[in-house]
C-alpha cells in the first residue's frame, strides 16, 4: 500500500515538532528545522488545495446530471 503524501508530510512535521520540543538542538539546527517545517507545511497546503479542487469537480451525491 502506497502511503498517502499528506500522511507522510504530517508524520514529518510531527517528528520535527518532537525534535524542537526536546530542546536538544542547537539554535542553528532548530532554525534549519523550522525552515524545513515551513517548506513541509507549504507542500501540505498545496496538497490540500489540490484535493479541494478535485473534490469540487465531483458532483455531490444525489446530484446526477439530468441530461
Amino acid at each position: 500500500m502506497v502511503e498517502d503524501e499528506l500522511d507522510t508530510l504530517i508524520d514529518q512535521l510531527e517528528r520535527a515538532a518532537e525534535q524542537l520540543r526536546s530542546g536538544d538542538l542547537s539554535q542553528d539546527a532548530a532554525a534549519g528545522l523550522v525552515e524545513d517545517c515551513a517548506a513541509l507545511a507549504g507542500r501540505a497546503g498545496a496538497e490540500l488545495e489540490r484535493r479541494s479542487r478535485a473534490a469540487a469537480q465531483e458532483p455531490l451525491p444525489g446530484q446526477d446530471s439530468l441530461l
